[in-house]
């Protein structure tokens, strides 16, 4: 009986892990604190009201609401989005104007 005990208890460990106390940013902006961490995702409890995107339409969170998460979207940190990359075709344009000021200033 003990034995079987331990091991039921085992394999719930690998399901849900424990509540938790921690403050981390949702996608690197929101304060959001983490109520239980399970293998897959998280749930985790806005500490501010924000707006997201689930299934394509643009949801507003409320203070307290309770959402499911990756723990990929989580953030130690509260960090800015990385700035968005130039378009190559761009670049190459920029480089080709650059080159025709460069040879008309020189037949000058």
């Amino acid at each position: 009986m003990l034995g079987e005990l331990f091991i039921y208890l085992k394999n719930i460990e690998y399901l849900l892990i424990f509540m938790s106390d921690k403050v981390l940013f949702y996608k690197g902006l929101h304060k959001v604190k983490v109520m239980t961490e399970s293998e897959g995702y998280w749930i985790v409890e806005a500490l501010e009201d924000f707006d997201d995107y689930m299934e394509g339409e643009r949801v507003t969170v409320k203070t307290g609401e309770r959402r499911i998460v990756q723990p990929s979207d989580l953030h130690h940190k509260k960090v800015l989005s990385p700035p968005i990359p130039e378009h190559v075709y761009e670049r190459e344009l920029e480089k080709k104007v650059k080159h025709i000021v460069e040879e008309a200033e020189r037949q000058k």
